[in-house]
């Protein structure tokens, strides 16, 4: 993230507990300058960027919240249990943090494996609150639209459901498959040196560093567990066509895993033809996370967003830029909560 910020012209100030990784920080480009204490990040930055294991990114949120951070944002794979103690902890200043989610990474691990163009093209969630300030979350949309993703909004709980699927059973079942062909025995070298494409594939964020993993599985338990109910549930259903030679049956779910596959969005392609909403909403609480969660929760993609604030009124207006293909639904949509938006053509 420090590289690919620099590159876009951000300056980039850097913590890290161990004196030897912040220098290497400085050496390879990512940091511009090295800081002696976390809380000393906070000093004339937009925003705070936590970028360590998910079982410990709460204290130190809470830690550059108290130091006086104007927006906080992290980097963690579960986010509604970091959200919760958050706001339990430090209820009147837990507005300025906007969980993040970046999805995104490689096999990989420490700085030599950092990569200024490790974003672009992903999605990076970020899950705003019913209570989110909305000038922390312009500011932390701001800054990771500048490293390339698609920015994405979903509440914390309905972001850990869906990254359970997507990330961490996957992750989970490509250790597993890598553990079941590594403990062969004496076949274990011939069966390795038969393993072709589709093996290494499956298996490759299996060589991830691992010491990640045992607090994420912790903190996002019930839905890695619902996950993987489902999962193996599948697996028995496959199992029993396999058994049953059910050539019709296999041939059905590997058409289905097909289509689904060749389905994954891909984000707004470049050139797309864009619309601009301009959507009035009260200056409360509350306002910004229901329409950027509900964009999340239709697959919109959001590729621009500003709050204009209105002088009187206590009101503003929240301005999104989306694919013109999605307008008419996230518009009727959002008539349907109450919002009256105005929608404009891009050139």
């Amino acid at each position: 993230m420090g590289l690919a910020l620099r590159r876009s012209g951000v300056s980039v100030a850097g913590f890290d507990r161990d004196p030897v990784h912040l220098q290497r920080a400085v050496e390879i480009g990512a940091i511009d300058e090295a800081v002696a204490t976390g809380a000393e990040t906070t000093t004339g930055a937009d925003v705070v960027l936590v970028a360590i294991p998910v079982g410990h990114i709460a204290d130190v949120v809470i830690q550059v919240l108290d130091a006086g951070a104007n927006a906080v944002t992290d980097v963690g794979s579960v986010k509604a249990p970091i959200v919760d103690a958050v706001a339990a902890a430090r209820p009147a200043l837990a507005e300025r943090f906007v969980g993040g989610h970046p999805m995104a990474g490689s096999e990989q691990e420490g700085l030599d494996g950092a990569d200024a163009d490790l974003f672009i093209g992903t999605t990076w969630v970020l899950t705003p609150t019913g209570h989110t300030d909305t000038a922390a979350f312009t500011s932390v949309r701001a800054l990771v639209g500048l490293v390339g993703p698609e920015v994405l909004a979903v509440s914390p709980e309905h972001h850990d459901a869906l990254v359970a699927v997507v990330s961490h059973v996957p992750q989970l079942a490509a250790t597993t498959l890598m553990d079941v062909a590594a403990t062969r025995g004496e076949e274990h070298a011939t069966l390795l040196r038969l393993a072709a494409g589709g093996f290494r594939d499956m298996t490759r964020i299996a060589s991830g560093h691992p010491g990640i993993w045992p607090d994420i599985c912790v903190a996002n338990r019930d839905a890695i567990v619902t996950a993987l109910d489902a999962y193996l549930a599948a697996l028995e259903r496959v199992r029993g066509l396999v058994t049953e030679g059910d050539r019709d049956g296999l041939l059905q779910l590997l058409e289905r895993a097909r289509t689904a596959r060749r389905s994954l969005p891909r984000g707004i392609a470049s050139g797309e033809l864009l619309a601009e909403l301009r959507v009035p909403i009260l200056d409360r609480p509350g306002s910004l996370a229901e329409v950027t969660t509900l964009a999340g929760g239709m697959g919109v993609n959001i590729s621009d967003v500003e709050i204009a604030h209105s002088v009187e009124g206590g009101g503003g207006v929240l301005v999104l830029v989306i694919a013109a293909r999605d307008a008419d639904a996230f518009v009727g949509a959002l008539a349907g909560l109450g919002y009256h938006p105005a929608r404009t053509e891009l050139p």
